[in-house]
Parts: C-alpha cells; structure tokens; sequence
C-alpha cells in the first residue's frame, strides 16, 4: 500500500503520548495537544435539566484520523478495542452496540430518515491513513441493513454519507490521480489523492453529479507542505458536503482550511470562507483551521467544527463557529464561538449537531468528549469517551432488537 500524506498524518509524536495517563485532552499553543484519551469507559461527568433527553449515535476509534505505523504502535499498546458503532442515553449506559466484521472499521454513524422512515447509516470499510474504501450503509431501525451505497464505479470514503429528502446521498471519495506536484515542491510526475462530491440517487445508484477538487482548486491552495517520504499527497482533504438551501452544496476541506459553496450544476465555486483565497472578507473572530463538518443552519449561516490544529500546528482551542454569511457584500461575520470549558483541542475530527430544543451536541473528534450547549453557551451535559470519535449524533428513538 502506498503512504499516504496529510496534516495530521505527521502527529505521531502526540498519539505518543496516549498510553501516558487518562488525562482530558487540552490546549497548548505551544506544544499542541497533549494526551488524547479520556475515561476507561463512556463517563458521564455533567447531565443537567436543561440537556435534551434521547440519546446519542457515536463510533468508536479513530477510523477518519488512521496517522502513520508509528502512531499505530502506540494505539497498539491500549487495551484492544474492535471498531463499533453505539447508542447511549444521557446516563452514559450502553443500549445498542454494533461490532464490525475482523478486518473491518466503522465510522460516521447516525440516525437519518430515509423514504420516511428512522434508519442509522454508517460507513465500513478499509481504513486508509485518514480517509477510507468502502461502502455506505443503510440499516433499519432493528440494525437490519436494507441497502448499501457506493459513488458509482468508486469506493466509498470515511467522512461524509448524507441523505437528502429527495432520496439522494451526498457522498466523498478519494481517487488517486498523476499530478505535477513541483509547484509545492513535489516531484513532477507525483501521485496525488484527488477528493471528490458525488450525488447519488440511492434507489437506482446512479450518479447525478460529481465535483472534483483537483478540477477547480489550485494545488497552490493546500496549507499543508508536502510530507518527507510520503508517495501520495493529499493536498486538499474533502470532509464534508452539505446541501445549501439553494440546491449548492457547501463542502468544507481540512487541507486548505476552507469552506466552498459550490454551484451544483456547473462546478463553479459561488464563494469561499477561509483558505488562502477567500471572497469573503472575515469579520472579527472569523477565524478558524483544519475544520470539519460546515452545515447550513438557515439561508445565510453556517456552522463549522474549527479543529484549529493539525497536530503539529496548534492555533488556540478547537471551538465550534457560527458565522452570517453575506455574498452579496463579501463579508462574514462571527454570530457564536462555542469552546469547551476545558479548552480542549481536536487535532482531527469532529462536529455539532443541532438538538430540537435549540441546544447543540458536540462531539470532539480526537479530544474525547461529547458535550450539549444551551443557545446562552451554557454546557448543560458533557462526557468522556476512551477514544476519540468522528462525529457524535442527537436522536430521540434507538434502535430495536
């Protein structure tokens, strides 16, 4: 297998650290992150009134952040935890528990309604340094799975599997391609990993659309140096895609450290937030690095997950933004900046989910905590994972045997 080059794939010398101590995971700008595990078991440290009641949909392990054998040598030395996807309630304690096939990772489980009805999703696969190849599921409310998705003639990747109203998915994949790497100082004739938006229509699998970053973003755009001795380079790191209210889609790239919204149709770029190239000029605070999972919230606010480091590089404490987007004007404004109370900070992964009565789950990626804000920015619940978690999900109903 080839290696495999990103940001985060240099952080060995943090994931290190993890057989040190079961510490919280906390910022040092000067350091990075320090010690990336949280409790023995999922430990509910705070659960007030004011938390939405349900449950919440989480994988365990670090399938979307797999670094380099170094790291796996160190990850090696915890006790042996299989990949799986898991349900708990607000009390912490387990009710449904989904262990993957020997060979096999899970990652990006949660609950999605599909032709009407509660369904989990999650994808599984081979995971491959930081993205992934396999194939999207789609499960009933008893685990039963009823369909699997690929993006056509492609493998499915680790970080985004969404479903639409219409019957459609918004998938990623990662395509190893020929590239000229010598603008950023890789050879010629390099190999590069071109990140890919695809719309499914999952009934019939056909592909309604493909989006290609290595089509429409200069390889000069990547905030991330080529890595000594990696063969294949990673230049832009697609991690999430979300339908706009206009039928754009809204793609976040933890490699440029920008969001785009994207014409659907011809590919155009409608706007960028962020990166070396924004169109729209940042407001005070608008400030963010190495993000993840950009959702519209309305017509003209986003929120991101600011990871605000790479491992190696550390800007302050990972945080999760809401920004006002204005296109006409080329501005962005900071409406929210919500930080936990322990600064912590995600070297990769994470996200937030909007809860129905206004409040917002977070889960921290590679700082293991899943937390609940009220609007006011009061932490209202809060835990502690033994590892990290790509994404962490709200939901009022569970699965069934």
């Amino acid at each position: 297998m080839a290696r495999l080059s990103t940001c985060f794939r240099s952080t060995a010398a943090a994931l290190l650290a993890t057989t040190a101590a079961l510490l919280p995971t906390s910022a040092n700008a000067d350091t990075g992150p320090s010690v990336p595990i949280g409790a023995p078991v999922f430990m509910v440290d705070a659960n007030s009134p004011a938390a939405t009641p349900g449950y919440i949909f989480y994988s365990t392990g670090l399938s979307a952040a797999q670094i380099v054998p170094a790291a796996a040598d160190a990850l090696s030395k915890l006790p042996p935890t299989a990949p799986a996807n898991i349900v708990v309630d607000k009390a912490g304690h387990e009710v449904w528990r989904y262990i993957a096939p020997t060979g096999h990772d899970v990652s990006n489980f949660q609950p999605q309604m599909y032709r009407g009805k509660h369904v989990m999703t999650w994808w599984e696969g081979d995971a491959l340094g930081g993205h992934g190849n396999g194939a999207d599921i789609i499960a009933d409310e008893h685990g039963h799975v009823i369909d699997t998705v690929k993006p056509g003639g492609f493998s499915s990747d680790v970080h985004e599997f969404k479903l639409t109203p219409d019957g459609h998915a918004l998938i990623t994949s990662y395509r190893q391609i020929p590239k000229d790497l010598s603008p950023i100082g890789g050879p010629k004739n390099g190999q590069m990993l071109d990140t890919v938006a695809s719309v499914v229509d999952v009934a019939s699998k056909r592909v309604l659309s493909e989006w290609s970053a290595a089509q429409h973003i200069p390889l000069t755009d990547t905030t991330c140096p080529q890595m000594p001795g990696s063969d294949v380079y990673d230049p832009y790191h697609l991690n999430s895609i979300e339908m706009g209210p206009h039928g754009d889609l809204l793609l976040s790239m933890r490699d440029t450290s920008a969001v785009y919204d994207v014409d659907a149709h011809s590919g155009n770029i409608n706007w960028q937030l962020g990166g070396k190239r924004p169109s729209l000029a940042p407001g005070p605070g608008v400030d963010f690095a190495f993000q993840h999972d950009a959702q519209f919230t309305d017509a003209n606010t986003i929120r991101l997950f600011n990871n605000n480091s790479s491992g190696t590089e550390t800007h302050g404490p990972s945080s999760v933004q809401w920004i006002h987007i204005d296109p006409a004007g080329h501005r962005a404004n900071l409406v929210r900046n919500q930080i936990h109370p322990d600064a912590v900070v995600a070297f990769a992964m994470g996200n937030a989910a909007a809860e129905p009565n206004g409040n917002t789950l977070v889960g921290w990626g590679m700082a293991p905590r899943i937390s609940e804000y009220a609007p006011n920015g009061d932490q209202v619940f809060d835990a502690r994972l033994p590892l990290g978690s790509y994404r962490a999900f709200p939901s009022d109903w569970t699965p069934t045997p």
